[in-house]
């Protein structure tokens, strides 16, 4: 197979628009969960930016348990997320659900990412593969780390090859959190690929106060970035604001990470705010 470790004698490393990913390079990917309006974006992505974040993340459609929750501003949303990164210079990592919203979201996204819910979507997996753009993988709710890496399989097989993995927690028969984080997938992960491994503390927290202390030990296990949550006014947020963290409280956030991931031998892919010199 294409994703294990015998085809390749190193970590992959992928770069994104001028950013690293993997080895030795650490990537903090922060924003909302959905774009809600032009203020909530801007301002989200001028915050994450100015701390040193890599990318800016926000969702444009998004899966709901419910059909009656919010769906999304869908290609309203794709026109934000456009701005933001014309405005920051950071890229943008949206979710890509229905083949037939690829192409506007090519135009914006410079990963795309497909979900949990969509992990064994092969069809949308051999689309993406198709695509020159780099895809964040996330793990299935139930799925094992097998059926994680064979999901893979379907994007490298097209030509893709920048492709992460995302462990965003599983479902077990705990109750006292939204979903059980796996940080033994990321070690694990490593020794069976050579692909970039990333974590996804909000999801599985389901709580803010959660969020930080599974930051911190995904990073100091060895994962090669965070996929985080961060709303100016989480109580406001349309959906998950229980589990965004405070947009002012973000760039200590980032800071107490980052040491965390010096742990692992790790450096930040640290962006500096429009203006600054290198």
């Amino acid at each position: 197979m294409i994703a294990t470790r015998p085809t390749a004698t190193e970590a992959t490393v992928l770069d994104i628009a001028g950013r690293r990913i993997g080895g030795e390079h650490f990537a903090m990917i922060a924003g909302p969960c959905t774009v809600e309006s032009r203020e909530q974006t801007l301002q989200t992505a001028r915050i994450v930016r100015d701390a040193g974040a890599t990318m800016f993340r926000g969702g444009a459609y998004k899966p709901r348990t419910s059909p009656y929750a919010f769906q999304g501003l869908g290609q309203e949303g794709l026109r934000l997320l456009e701005e933001a990164k014309v405005e920051t210079g950071l890229p943008v990592v949206t979710e890509l659900m229905d083949v037939r919203d690829l192409e506007p979201l090519l135009e914006v996204a410079d990963v795309i990412q497909i979900g949990a819910r969509n992990m064994q979507n092969y069809a949308l997996l051999t689309e993406v593969g198709r695509c020159e753009r780099p895809v964040l993988l996330k793990r299935g709710l139930s799925s094992t780390l097998e059926e994680l890496v064979l999901a893979s399989e379907y994007i490298l097989k097209e030509g893709n090859d920048a492709v992460m993995l995302c462990e965003r927690g599983i479902r077990t028969f705990e109750t006292a959190y939204r979903f059980t984080l796996d940080l033994t997938a990321v070690p694990v992960l490593k020794e069976l690929t050579h692909l970039p491994v990333l974590v996804d503390p909000s999801h599985a927290a389901g709580r803010r106060e959660l969020v930080t202390p599974l930051s911190l030990a995904a990073a100091a296990v060895g994962a090669d970035g965070i996929i985080v949550e961060v709303h100016p006014r989480p109580e406001e947020a349309i959906c998950d604001g229980a589990q965004a963290l405070v947009a002012a409280d973000f760039a200590g956030y980032l800071e107490r990470v980052r040491d965390a991931a010096a742990l692992a031998g790790k450096v930040l892919t640290h962006v500096l705010p429009a203006g600054a010199l290198a």
